[in-house]
């Protein structure tokens, strides 16, 4: 995925979308504070060259990520961040592109240790034949992998593969809402050397788990896999 920032941000095939990824971009660094108000449409049109009516369905994106609200006589206003739709794919795009690396994985870190290790645990006990062959599979595909990239899309699989086996809607909605975030950590950590012969062995202590209907081994192994990525990622970052 490449990088985006004010001054280049990644093409897009519309006007409204390239205005709702730059403001988006600004509020969510911070550039344009909480609370703090737009600069008017007319010159806002007039920065992006647009029309009324473009400008203003930007807006209406805008606000239907939480980023904004919109007034008559006030015109439009950056929401407090508690407030911002931080599981939509756009918001949390421009959380990872404008929050510094260490901060995000931190952050990341938290929410997968709270996640993953209970997905696993439930997954032990209410995955069917069909769900584990979904996980092993993935599993395989991690196994065959010859590069770093080959191996990356296996490992989510994985991932989402446990949170399917759920049965739980709500649960499988908000792993997928976190592949992007997933994806990045994966990347960063997949830099350490012989990669392999380091997640296999503990991506297969859940898999085991799983397929033996063992809940507490399946959590237990899922945060021996998070403790070791956070290792992986502290010996990256020295």
């Amino acid at each position: 995925m490449s990088k985006a920032d004010y001054k280049n941000p990644i093409p897009s095939k519309s006007q409204h979308a390239l205005i709702v990824q730059q403001l988006g971009l600004k509020i969510v660094s911070g550039e344009i504070s909480e609370n703090e108000k737009l600069p008017s449409e007319v010159d806002l049109c007039e920065e992006y060259k647009v029309s009324r009516p473009v400008f203003r369905e930007a807006i209406r994106v805008l606000n239907a990520k939480g980023l904004t609200y919109s007034r008559p006589k006030i015109g439009t206003v950056v929401r407090p961040k508690e407030e911002w739709h931080l599981l939509d794919p756009d918001v949390l795009f421009w959380l990872i592109q404008t929050t510094p690396e260490h901060e995000f994985f931190k952050t990341l870190s938290t929410v997968r240790r709270v996640l993953e290790p209970e997905l696993a645990y439930i997954a032990a006990s209410t995955a069917n034949e069909e769900d584990i062959e979904r996980i092993k599979q993935a599993y395989e595909g991690m196994e065959k992998a010859t590069t770093v990239e080959e191996f990356i899309e296996p490992d989510i699989q994985f991932h989402l593969a446990i949170a399917k086996a759920t049965h739980n809607d709500l649960l499988a909605y908000m792993s997928k809402m976190l592949v992007l975030p997933l994806q990045q950590s994966i990347q960063v950590t997949s830099l350490r050397p012989n990669l392999q012969g380091h997640s296999l062995p503990r991506h297969k202590a859940i898999l085991t788990a799983i397929e033996n209907k063992d809940p507490l081994s399946a959590r237990h192994a899922s945060l021996v896999q998070l403790d070791d990525t956070k290792m992986a990622y502290d010996l990256i970052k020295k």
